[in-house]
C-alpha cells in the first residue's frame, strides 16, 4: 500500500469509531435510562482515547510527510489528513479522555439542574468542562496559530474566525435595533392570527412528521425519528437519527423541528459515498450544516407557497374548522415576531441576536475574562441589552442549551452565519430553478433537494465555507441577503 492508502486506512478506523461514539450520544440523548450516565462517560472517553492514538501514533506522522494524491478530491483529503493530525498531536491523549468523561458528566448533571432551573447544581461541572476546553484551546492554539477561541471554532466550522463574526453580527444588531420594532408594528396593525385547534395527540403528530420528512427527501430505510429534551441529527450517512419533542397542544413545535432535522439528515444522506468515512467525505462544517436545516425549515418549509400545501394536510390531520390552516394564518402563526427567552422557540429575526449572546459569552469564557459563577449574570444583563428582556429563571436563562455542558464552545457562531448562507443559497436556488416556488406549492422538493445535492451536499468537505458558497452562489458570504430576506418577509406592510 502506498502510503496515502495506509492513510486512507486507518482514517476509516478511526470514522468508524467516531460514528460509534454518535450512536452513543444518540442513545444517551433518546433512550439511556439515567443511571447509565457514568458508564456511558467512560465508553466516550475510551473510544475517544482509541481515536486520539490512531491519530497520533508514529507512523501517522511518517505516512504524511511521504503520500502524495493526485486530483482535487484526494488532493483536498490528505490537507485535511494534515490539519486533523496537526491539532490531535497537540493534545494528550489524557486531555481528550479528562474533556470525553468531563462533558459526559457535566451533561447528565445539566439535565436534571435546567429541570430545576438550579444553575449552581452544575455549575462545578461546567467549571470543569470551560477548564478542561480552555486548556485544549491553548495546547490547539499553540499548534495552530490560532488565538484559542478561533481554534476551537475552526474545529466546528474551519476557516472562520471571530475577527470575521465580529463585524457580521454587530452589523445584524444595528439592523435588528431598526427592524424588531418596525416588523412588531406592522404585525399588530394586521389581525392577530387564529391559533390551530388543539389538541394535537401525539401519535397523529409523529406520523404527520414522519409523512412531511418524507415528503422533503428523507429516506426512513436509513433513518429514524425519535424524542430528545433537545431536538437534534445525529448517527452516520447510512443511519441518520433526528430527534423532536412534541407538545399535545402545539403541532408547529414538532413539525417545525422535523422539517429542521430533517435539513441536517439530507446533507449527510447526500455525502460523496466515494470518499465516505475520509475526513473530505464529511460536511464542509457546522454553518454550512446549518445552511442545510435552515434552507428546508425556515426557507422552503415556511415559504408561502409551501403553506399553500401544508395547510390542507394539517387540516386533515387533525380536522376541526378548517379556517386556521389557510396560508395566511399560518404564516401568522409560523412566522410571528416575538421576543422571547428560549433560543429554538426564536423567530428567524430574533434568533441571531440569542447567537450574539453566546458567542460574546462563551468567547469570554474561555478566554478567561468571564468566571462561571457569573455566567448568570452576565447572561441576563446581555440578553436585556439585545432583546429588552430579563430572564425570569435560569432555566429560560443560561441553562436552556446543552451545548457548553457538553463542552461545545465555538460552536454558536455557526448557527447565524448559518441562517445567512441558507438565504444567500435559496436566492441562488431560485434563480437557477424558476419553478421552485410552483414545485413547493404542490409538495415537491425533487428540484430543491437535486440542486443541494449537486451545489452543497455532494461537495463534501472538499472546499472550505466561503469557497463553497462561492462555487454554488459565485460570492462569499453575503449577509446582505439575509437582511434583504428579513425584510420582504417581516418589514414590508
Amino acid at each position: 500500500m502506498s502510503a496515502y492508502d495506509r492513510l486512507k486506512a486507518r482514517f476509516a478506523r478511526i470514522a468508524t469509531l467516531g460514528e460509534a461514539q454518535g450512536m452513543l450520544h444518540w442513545d444517551a440523548a433518546a433512550v439511556m435510562p439515567p443511571g447509565g450516565g457514568a458508564a456511558r462517560g467512560e465508553q466516550l472517553a475510551t473510544l475517544s482515547g482509541l481515536a486520539h492514538e490512531l491519530l497520533t501514533a508514529p507512523e501517522v506522522a511518517a505516512d504524511l510527510a511521504e503520500a502524495e494524491a493526485a486530483g482535487d478530491w484526494d488532493s483536498a483529503n490528505l490537507a485535511l489528513m494534515r490539519a486533523a493530525h496537526r491539532r490531535a498531536t497537540a493534545l494528550p491523549v489524557a486531555l481528550v479522555e479528562a474533556s470525553a468523561r468531563a462533558n459526559a458528566a457535566c451533561e447528565q448533571l445539566w439535565r436534571v439542574a435546567r429541570e430545576r432551573s438550579d444553575f449552581a447544581m452544575v455549575a462545578p461541572a461546567l467549571a470543569e468542562v470551560v477548564r478542561l476546553q480552555r486548556e485544549s484551546a491553548a495546547a490547539l492554539a499553540a499548534a495552530t496559530g490560532l488565538s484559542p477561541y478561533d481554534a476551537l471554532m475552526d474545529s466546528f466550522q474551519r476557516g472562520i474566525r471571530a475577527a470575521d463574526v465580529e463585524p457580521i453580527f454587530a452589523a445584524y444588531e444595528r439592523f435588528l435595533a431598526d427592524a424588531l420594532p418596525r416588523a412588531e408594528a406592522i404585525q399588530a396593525a394586521r389581525p392577530a392570527p387564529v391559533p390551530l385547534p388543539g389538541p394535537f395527540p401525539v401519535p397523529a403528530q409523529q406520523a404527520l412528521c414522519r409523512e412531511m420528512a418524507e415528503r422533503v427527501g428523507l429516506d426512513f430505510a436509513h433513518a429514524r425519528l425519535d424524542e430528545s429534551t433537545h431536538p437534534f441529527c445525529g448517527g452516520t450517512p447510512t443511519d441518520v437519527r433526528i430527534t423532536t419533542r412534541y407538545d399535545t397542544a402545539s403541532v408547529a413545535q414538532a413539525l417545525l423541528g422535523v422539517l429542521h432535522e430533517t435539513g441536517h439528515a439530507l446533507y449527510e444522506r447526500g455525502l460523496p459515498e466515494a470518499f465516505a468515512r475520509q475526513p473530505v467525505g464529511e460536511a464542509a462544517g457546522m454553518a454550512a450544516h446549518e445552511s442545510q436545516s435552515l434552507i428546508i425549515e425556515m426557507q422552503a418549509c415556511r415559504s408561502n407557497a409551501f403553506l399553500r400545501f401544508a395547510g390542507p394536510r394539517l387540516h386533515a390531520t387533525f380536522g376541526g374548522d378548517p379556517a386556521p390552516y389557510t396560508p395566511a394564518n399560518l404564516a401568522g402563526l409560523w412566522r410571528r415576531v416575538e421576543r422571547g427567552f428560549i433560543r429554538v422557540d426564536a423567530d428567524e429575526l430574533t434568533y441571531p441576536a440569542h447567537v450574539i449572546l453566546r458567542f460574546r459569552l462563551e468567547r469570554a469564557l474561555i478566554e478567561g475574562k468571564l468566571a462561571v459563577a457569573d455566567l448568570p449574570g452576565a447572561w441576563n444583563e446581555g440578553f436585556q441589552r439585545l432583546l429588552g428582556l430579563s430572564p425570569p429563571d435560569d432555566r429560560r436563562g443560561c441553562l436552556q442549551d446543552i451545548h457548553w455542558y457538553d463542552g461545545a464552545f465555538g460552536y454558536f457562531p455557526s448557527y447565524t452565519l448559518g441562517a445567512m448562507a441558507a438565504a444567500q443559497l435559496m436566492r441562488a436556488a431560485r434563480a437557477s430553478l424558476p419553478g421552485l416556488d410552483h414545485a413547493l406549492e404542490h409538495g415537491d422538493f425533487t428540484p430543491l433537494r437535486d440542486w443541494l445535492r449537486l451545489k452543497v451536499h455532494g461537495q463534501g468537505a472538499r472546499l472550505g465555507f466561503q469557497d463553497l458558497l462561492r462555487a454554488a452562489t459565485a460570492k462569499p458570504l453575503d449577509p446582505a441577503d439575509f437582511t434583504a430576506h428579513l425584510t420582504e418577509r417581516y418589514l414590508i406592510d
